[in-house]
């Protein structure tokens, strides 16, 4: 039996998270262990994460983790850590997995570098010169392992394509660093697949004037934060948008919106993101069949209309969750 960390976090994390187990249910047994993190933790213990959670987190086979409410810049001053960027960085979470996929017509994936760049936090303010400065790092070892994913994740999940996205053309020295060992890994996997590259700024436009130019996307941590967001606008918003954290040894998954604090506790918050990640997991598992069965499930509820009203619908979380139970009771149950 799968062990998995649930981190519920704050705001609408503590109704999404538990949707998400509900249909994880329907498909198999898990065991389920609970951890704390986010600003409720913070006011509650004097750190956003425990180090009893990343322990837990490192126990299990898997974490499904909800949403945090990040406080104000001048709040708890040095005594904040990100919970989502301690767990990258203490479970070496290295790749992002962001599948923009609207079961019609869109369906690309963008996988980002998840522990460099200017996410490393190096940053400091020049009081004599009024600068403030950022750290950008991007390692040759970063960069291998995270384009090398890419190939590995296209040729398993037949995909036809991998462009790399950049900034070369400005930033010569990191991102020229990213595209020259792209297209060396690129000339060793192109008899299996074809390989491209598109800046940044160009980027942004064409996936929302002709997003069927890209299949997967593998980029830097920012640029791929950024993008990722855009690209979930084609498909509904972030309600609809899941992802993956993927390291050697673990995985975490989580929606890729906020903790929406100004819906938190009116029971309307879209569980579809979460529902998604957790298939997501499923396919980290090695329950390819199970992720494939929840997926199918959501699309048939989606074509349906019966959604959220961030959707254009009426129904509430757990209407939606009944909705896809309903689905995935339809067919032939799966253990």
């Amino acid at each position: 039996m799968k062990k998995i960390c649930v981190i519920e976090g704050d705001g609408i994390g503590k109704e999404v998270v538990p949707a998400a187990i509900k249909v994880l249910d329907e498909v198999g047994d898990f065991e389920y262990i609970y951890a704390e993190a986010g600003l409720e933790c913070l006011k509650k213990y004097g750190d956003a994460i425990p180090d009893e959670t990343i322990e837990k987190a490192k126990e299990c086979d898997a974490v499904l983790f909800g949403a945090i409410t990040s406080p104000k810049p001048t709040e708890y001053k040095g005594k904040y850590r990100s919970p989502i960027l301690t767990l990258r960085k203490e479970l070496n979470l290295y790749a992002n997995v962001r599948p923009i996929n609207d079961f019609k017509n869109i369906d690309l994936v963008i996988i980002r570098e998840n522990t460099e760049d200017v996410y490393v936090g190096r940053e400091y303010y020049d009081e004599e010169k009024e600068i403030a400065i950022a750290e950008r790092v991007i390692s040759k070892k970063g960069s291998e392992r995270i384009i090398k994913f890419a190939f590995e994740y296209a040729i398993n999940n037949n995909r036809k394509k991998v462009s790399c996205i950049h900034k070369a053309n400005v930033l010569r020295i990191t991102d020229g660093l990213f595209l020259r060992i792209f297209n060396e890994i690129g000339e060793k996997y192109k008899d299996k697949i074809d390989y491209d590259d598109y800046l940044v700024d160009a980027t942004a436009m064409y996936l929302v004037k002709s997003p069927e130019m890209f299949d997967v996307i593998v980029t830097t941590n920012l640029f791929g934060d950024i993008l990722s967001d855009e690209a979930s606008a084609l498909i509904g918003g972030l309600g609809l948008a899941p992802s993956a954290n993927i390291g050697d040894e673990y995985g975490l998954f989580e929606p890729v919106h906020g903790s929406a604090p100004d819906i938190a506790g009116k029971g309307i918050a879209n569980p579809i993101a979460t529902i998604l990640s957790a298939a997501m997991m499923l396919d980290y598992f090695g329950m390819k069949e199970k992720g494939n069965k929840i997926r199918n499930a959501v699309k048939r509820v989606l074509e349906k209309g019966k959604v959220t009203p961030d959707l254009g619908g009426n129904l509430k979380t757990s209407e939606v969750v009944d909705e896809i139970i309903k689905e995935l009771r339809g067919y032939s149950r799966v253990r």
